[in-house]
Order: structure tokens, then sequence, then C-alpha cells
């Protein structure tokens, strides 16, 4: 378990955890009507038109854990590392929250290999992105 970093202030004692579960929910059903609905939660996309260096992830995501594996990499060819890794992290601040009232995971180390990987993973998603804008990988997706 990764204890939080002492720069974080102290979690909110006016809730419980079932109720801070209940945002948790709250949330989550928000996002799970947008994507059922096509309503797109991206602002970058919903400003410019364009997709963002993510589009496509969310569709991604459910194709490859509903086996589509051909049409989630269509969608977005760096699913497989991008997608383990945003669970893990929203799982593990998910489970912190509801637990102990605070929004913590590994992403907040301030450790060399995760903001290394995390420079890196930003570089290959940004160079993904304007690749499609070539034609690269299947071009753009849809926003």
């Amino acid at each position: 378990m990764i204890s939080p970093p002492t720069n974080l202030p102290p979690p909110q004692s006016n809730t419980t955890p079932l109720r801070r579960a209940g945002n948790i929910a709250l949330i989550a059903t928000v996002f799970v009507v947008a994507y059922v609905l096509h309503i797109p939660v991206c602002p970058f996309a919903i400003v410019t038109r364009h997709p963002c260096p993510g589009c496509g992830l969310t569709r991604a995501g459910v194709a490859l854990f509903t086996g589509h594996f051909d049409e989630a990499f269509h969608l977005h060819p760096l699913v497989v590392p991008i997608v383990p890794i945003v669970a893990v992290v929203v799982l593990q601040g998910t489970y912190n929250y509801v637990r102990h009232g605070r929004w913590y995971t590994f992403a907040f180390l301030q450790h060399r290999v995760v903001t290394i990987g995390a420079i890196l993973l930003g570089a290959v998603m940004f160079a993904v992105w304007i690749a499609r804008f070539f034609g690269a990988f299947g071009g753009p997706v849809a926003v």
C-alpha cells in the first residue's frame, strides 16, 4: 500500500465512506450515460471539433474489454499500454478516496521513474496524434 504524500490536506471529516462511494457512483453514472448517448466529454474535441491525443481511448478500452481487438487498435493504437495504466490510477485513487477521504495514487509520487514514464507516454501519444493527421494508424478517429 502506498502511503499518502505528506503535503495533502487532511481528509474531510464531514463525509463517510458510504457518502464518498455515492459521489463516485454519481460521477461514474454521468460518464456512462454520456458514453451510451454518444455525448463527447472531451473539452478539446468539443471546442475544436478535432480529436485530442487521447480521443478514441474510451471506445478503444471498451472494445478491448469486449474482445474486439482490431476495433480497439483502430480507435487508438496505444490502447494496450494506456488503458491499464489509467485503470490502475483511477481504481487506486477511487479506493483511497472512498476509504480515506483523499485522492492519491502512485502517480503523485515524485519519483524519477514515474516522471520519465509519464513524459515518454505523453510524447508517444502526441507523436501518434500528429501521425494520425497524416494518415498513419487509420487516420484521425471520429470525434
